[in-house]
């Protein structure tokens, strides 16, 4: 095994039950076009190639993995692009991939997600993820708690996150210092969202400072002014329920 580098945010799997957890429930059907980002060593590469799945392109930064990850070209069904991740450019793959599994990298986790989901709308729709654990209750986060932020708030208005299972630090290695948790996303409505610059700008503006009132971060906004907002007067982003923000934002868009 090679030494984990800290720069790329690596933590290699090693633990096979909970392998075995994410196949059987990523539910591989011989029609899935996956993709996998932060291959590593290939361990769940291997898992993925085990089972008869249209095609698997795998993402990978780490020059040095190599000669882990060469041994899959004997596969037909099996690309590996050598690049970074949140700048790859997701609309040159063919076949188009319909299921993201991966233990991706923690240190880009929010900006890889955000990433991935303009690409719903082309049938980027199941995503089964090895996040770090606080980064999965973040996107889990129920309205009125100190969790909730942009990216939770996008994905409940375009689908649902949920939990699976957590996992523990010792089953990668190096052993982090954090503890982990599989979490599945299904995307299945309001894909337009991820590709409107306003939408993410309106929920970033809104967090920009926690201790503030919505009012208050929004202040000079594109076009407040114009929307009855009173009964949010003393609310904060994290308060507001999906159906809130929806409201707002199409009142933007008027």
């Amino acid at each position: 095994m090679i030494k984990a580098l800290k720069r790329f945010g690596q933590n290699f799997l090693i633990d096979k039950n909970i392998l075995s957890l994410i196949i059987s429930r990523a539910d591989l059907k011989e029609s899935d076009c996956v993709l996998e980002i932060g291959a590593g060593e290939g361990v769940l590469t291997q898992e993925l190639l085990n089972h008869e799945i249209k095609y698997l392109h795998s993402i990978e930064l780490d020059q040095r993995l190599r000669a882990s990850l060469d041994r899959f070209s004997e596969f037909p069904n099996f690309a590996i692009h050598w690049a970074d991740a949140v700048k790859f450019d997701y609309d040159s793959l063919s076949p188009f991939p319909n299921k993201l599994i991966a233990n991706i990298p923690y240190n880009i986790t929010t900006p890889l997600i955000w990433e991935l989901i303009k690409y719903t709308s082309r049938g980027l729709n199941y995503y089964l993820l090895m996040l770090q654990k606080e980064a999965a209750l973040r996107l889990t986060a129920k309205p009125d708690t100190k969790e909730r932020y942009p990216l939770g708030i996008a994905i409940e208005l375009m689908g649902h996150a949920d939990i699976i299972h957590n996992v523990s630090r010792t089953c990668f290695k190096p052993v982090p210092k954090v503890d982990s948790a599989i979490t599945e996303i299904v995307i299945n409505r309001n894909y337009e969202l991820a590709q409107d610059d306003l939408f993410s700008e309106l929920l970033h503006a809104g967090f920009a400072h926690r201790r503030k009132t919505l009012i208050n971060n929004l202040r000079g906004f594109h076009g407040l002014h114009d929307l009855d907002l009173h009964e949010l007067n003393n609310k904060r982003a994290e308060d507001l329920t999906c159906e809130e923000w929806l409201k707002i934002y199409r009142g933007l868009k008027i």
